[in-house]
């Protein structure tokens, strides 16, 4: 938790300085103030100023934010980091130009960088939070494409008779095949092998 102590003419000029400083707004902050600003004698010997205490509220939203900006300044990518929060799951949106290099082949850098920065956020905290990232809709587009290639694979296996083998997916991805295909009563589906290996295998009900 970080605190920082101001001093100034006034009480609010003393609390400005310490928002300025943390580039935040008076919400953000808990405030205690620490002397009220006092005139000595003839208003000019012995003066006091004002001196306030500001303690930075949890703000996971924010912090994610200053994470990922932190990052992609390091990394000399200019990107847009746009973050809300519901409930308990920060849905973080990334966007800019050429921003491939974030997806990576299939998805995989991005996934690497939503774990780092979940174990980040979540790091000694008493409730956690769920941190997804997407770069321009690329999640939802890549469901768009696993459920159709679902459908397909079903299809294929039941008119072939046989069981169809994904390539290995990650938890997330694996989630959306079983969903997609999980109304039909002419396919069955399960998931064999260890981590990050694991895939899908698409079977038709003798």
């Amino acid at each position: 938790m970080k605190v920082i102590e101001k001093v100034g003419k006034t009480i609010d000029e003393a609390i400005e300085l310490g928002l300025q400083e943390f580039g935040v707004l008076r919400e953000d902050v808990i405030i205690e103030i620490m002397e009220e600003p006092s005139k000595g004698l003839f208003g000019l010997i012995g003066s006091r100023p004002a001196k306030v205490k500001l303690t930075l509220k949890d703000n996971p939203a924010r912090r994610a934010d200053h994470l990922l900006k932190s990052i992609f300044q390091a990394m000399d990518i200019p990107v847009d980091v746009k973050v809300k929060e519901q409930e308990q799951i920060l849905q973080v949106s990334l966007e800019g130009p050429d921003l491939g290099v974030l997806i990576g082949r299939r998805g995989e850098t991005l996934d690497s960088l939503q774990y780092l920065i979940n174990l980040a956020i979540n790091k000694n905290q008493e409730i956690r939070r769920k941190v997804i990232l997407d770069v321009e809709g690329y999640r939802y587009r890549r469901e768009e494409t696993l459920q159709k290639l679902a459908m397909r694979l079903a299809d294929k296996a039941k008119m072939r008779g046989r069981s169809v083998v994904l390539e290995p997916m990650n938890s997330q991805e694996r989630r959306i095949i079983h969903t997609a295909l999980q109304g039909r009563n002419d396919i069955y589906t399960f998931s064999e092998g260890e981590e990050p290996y694991r895939k899908i295998i698409i079977s038709p009900k003798k």
